[in-house]
């Protein structure tokens, strides 16, 4: 069965990657979460998406010149909605204290393709193990060299490719990486790389679907998988299906 994944959180109804938006996918059983992490100029894994923090907060600059204690000073609800005003970035701890205690898989998603900060691969998997999440986690990344880091620190955690790219073999290729699953484009996806993924052994998810057609397609392909804004939808018509 195609897993429901609340891409950064039920992010069409609440800020992206923020407590509220968590709290609302869990609330309409998402059975897994998609987020965001990147480092913070002391070396905190926080959650969000871009590199700046200018599109969902009320201030500007790269969250990489940020030390963690700045960072919680700015708004990260109030971009969305008045009503979210005072939500704030999360740090991955702050998030694995919440998730552990939930049924949900987690979809940790390093965004080292434009700025590869050193370390993220180590200090994330650390975090994961001190909350004893790691078999309910998958790791992606669209940096090749990050998914090879990441696959010599474990051998066990599930790493997936992510590519909006046609890569000849594509599953080959992620597979001499290290990886064990692709995360695709919806434009990417076909009949004949789900067969190849299968012959390879690997898992197949497709992003960011949000509508009943391609919801659908994605079901009738089997994918592993599909990262969706509106988990309450896919659900129900992943019920219907």
């Amino acid at each position: 069965m195609t897993m429901i994944i609340a891409h950064r959180g039920a992010s069409k109804l609440a800020p992206e990657n923020t407590m509220p938006a968590f709290e609302l996918a869990l609330r309409m059983k998402a059975e897994a979460i998609e987020t965001d992490v990147q480092l913070t100029k002391d070396n905190i894994p926080v959650l969000i998406h871009d590199e700046q923090v200018k599109r969902t907060t009320n201030s500007y600059g790269y969250i990489k010149d940020y030390h963690l204690a700045e960072l919680k000073q700015l708004d990260a609800g109030s971009w969305f909605s008045k009503k979210f005003a005072g939500a704030t970035i999360l740090t991955l701890e702050e998030f694995l204290q919440w998730m552990s205690d939930t049924p949900l898989h987690l979809h940790l998603e390093l965004k080292n393709n434009k700025i590869d900060y050193m370390y993220l691969e180590p200090i994330v998997f650390e975090l994961l193990n001190q909350y004893n999440v790691v078999d309910r986690t998958t790791i992606s990344t669209f940096n090749p060299k990050s998914v090879q880091r990441f696959s010599q620190l474990s051998s066990t955690i599930e790493i997936g490719l992510l590519t909006s790219r046609k890569i000849n073999n594509l599953a080959r290729y992620a597979k001499e990486l290290g990886a064990k699953a692709i995360h695709v484009k919806y434009r990417l996806l076909n009949k004949a790389l789900i067969q190849k993924c299968q012959q390879e052994d690997m898992r197949v998810r497709v992003y960011t679907v949000n509508h009943f057609s391609p919801m659908m397609r994605c079901f009738r392909l089997g994918c592993d998988g599909i990262f969706t804004d509106v988990p309450n939808k896919a659900l129900l018509y992943r019920n219907k299906f």
